[in-house]
């Protein structure tokens, strides 16, 4: 008898054992019930175990698996909760043992699995799977009928099984709801990409501009190639992004590649990947730009300054739609849209011998132009203001307008480095601006005294105070609507004073209310 009772704990300890495992083998919730179940009939002889759950939006309690059940029995176990055994233990959180299941009448073998026969003979098994307070189902389970003795350590074993699924199904949804949390992230950020990169985004009002917002318009819902052509600085990358965020291709990967900073020798196999072993370095297999990008769009800013031997690999990919990586024989296939760069003048290239005129052409399938901040005048201010508010704010800075002779001077400037120029321009500018105004002595010094920009001739002493007077006094005008009192107070100058000096240098109060 002694022996029985120490092999029926042996058995015990291994089922626990067993079912830890199964548990945590897996983060498939119905698999590792599933093999619960099945272990409990196995080990200790279990017949038609379940596990049922409380789903909280319905307050109804559903089988979720079974062992020994059908089916079809299975979708009718079902049970509001303090309905049968099954809703009791749910509802009150203990156990229920019932010794003979044809004499107990809160027992309602909703799933009809047991036949009358049976029932005289069939014990029944209730444990609540709970973690602290929270009740989440039941562990239920039948035994052979052999008086109410043993079922106390039935009801003892299921409640430590049952905390073992607790436990998983409480990780389960955390994790579950850490995915749906990431999932609404990823939408909001998704959401957020596409107004950043909308149209509007990119600033400009000039004709050669609203010609460029035509073009992306017309081509960012189709899978054509688009050459993006113009000076360094003029937003070509801007551009690329309206494009892919504008396309069918949005939730799709968004693949960068600066050819220009690739060294030589890596070209290809940082754009085709390469197998472990391939070159020395080659430690491990690694998937190209263009496996990346499958399915999305790759952006090749600079592609001017690729060797000719990758400008035929490259060739290849666009019209075959396929490679190989460096060191593989196994050919891949990709599905993937081309937005290049360059600022090079690459039909000047072909004919140098310097660019493949298969890839150019192939490129060169809608080409827009991007024009230099020089030539779009009207947008040099609209531009200013928008990089004024974007430093201001990243810069807890309190800079509310641009001064008149500053306007004038960002206006004469060349700006041979285009929108970059002006923006790192505009960003110096706020950081050296200690008030409200930002002056033209906040500008870097080639905008204030290179004779070949034309926006300063050489001056005087006496010229230089005069001009400076006057742009303190037209701020304070603006600032104040026009108001010479209260311009001369904000200046601690008298209104007699003020008035003089607006007369000398014939300023009209007026134009600022």
């Amino acid at each position: 008898m002694a022996s029985k009772t120490v092999r029926a704990r042996l058995d015990e300890i291994e089922c626990l054992y067993e079912i830890t495992k199964a548990i945590h083998a897996t983060m498939d919730l119905r698999k590792a019930l599933y093999r619960v179940l099945d272990l409990l009939s196995e080990y200790l002889s279990m017949k038609r175990g379940s596990i049922t759950l409380l789903h909280p939006g319905s307050s109804e309690i559903r089988t979720e698996v079974a062992h020994g059940i059908s089916s079809n029995a299975k979708t009718k176990g079902r049970y509001r909760v303090g309905e049968g055994v099954t809703g009791r233990v749910v509802e009150s959180g203990r156990p229920m043992a019932v010794p003979n299941i044809d004499a107990e009448p809160l027992f309602l073998d909703r799933t009809g699995a047991r036949s009358r026969m049976d029932k005289s003979k069939i014990s029944f098994i209730c444990v609540p799977i709970k973690e602290g307070r929270r009740v989440m189902g039941a562990l239920s389970a039948d035994r052979v009928f052999e008086g109410s003795s043993p079922l106390k350590e039935d009801v003892r074993l299921l409640t430590i099984i049952s905390g073992l699924i607790a436990r998983k199904v409480s990780i389960l949804e955390k994790i579950n709801q850490e995915k749906d949390l990431l999932n609404q992230e990823n939408l909001r950020l998704k959401k957020e990409l596409g107004k950043k990169y909308s149209f509007s985004s990119i600033i400009g009002n000039s004709r050669k501009m609203q010609e460029v917002f035509h073009l992306i318009t017309q081509v960012a819902k189709s899978n054509a190639n688009v050459l993006l052509l113009g000076e360094s600085g003029t937003g070509k990358e801007l551009a690329a992004n309206a494009l892919h965020y504008n396309s069918h291709r949005t939730d799709m990967p968004f693949i960068k590649v600066n050819c220009a900073a690739l060294p030589a020798n890596l070209v290809e196999a940082e754009l085709f990947g390469h197998e472990k072993g391939a070159f020395t370095g080659a430690s491990k297999q690694k998937e190209g730009k263009f496996e990346l990008a499958n399915n999305g769009t790759i952006f090749l800013d600079e592609i001017g300054s690729l060797a000719l031997e990758s400008q035929g690999k490259l060739l290849r990919v666009l019209q075959e739609k396929e490679l190989e990586r460096l060191g593989g024989t196994k050919t891949i296939k990709v599905n993937v849209r081309l937005i290049a760069a360059t600022n090079k003048d690459l039909g000047e290239a072909v004919e140098l011998g310097e660019f493949r005129e298969d890839l150019y052409y192939r490129l060169n399938v809608y080409p827009i132009y991007l024009p230099a901040l020089r030539d779009r005048e009207a947008d040099v201010l609209l531009l200013a203001d928008y990089f004024l508010e974007k430093y201001d704010q990243e810069y807890n800075k309190d800079v509310k307008r641009i001064s008149t002779p500053t306007i004038d001077a960002l206006a004469q400037y060349h700006w041979p480095g285009n929108v970059r120029e002006l923006e790192n321009c505009i960003e110096r500018a706020v950081l050296l601006c200690e008030d409200q105004v930002l002056h033209s002595y906040h500008l870097p010094p080639t905008l204030q005294t290179a004779e070949d920009t034309g926006t300063h001739q050489s001056q005087s002493l006496k010229d230089a105070i005069e001009r400076f007077e006057k742009e303190l006094l037209i701020d304070a005008l603006k600032s104040h609507r026009g108001n010479m009192r209260q311009a001369a107070t904000a200046l601690e100058s008298t209104e007699r004073i003020f008035g003089y000096k607006v007369r000398k240098y014939q300023i009209q109060p007026k134009q600022y209310k």
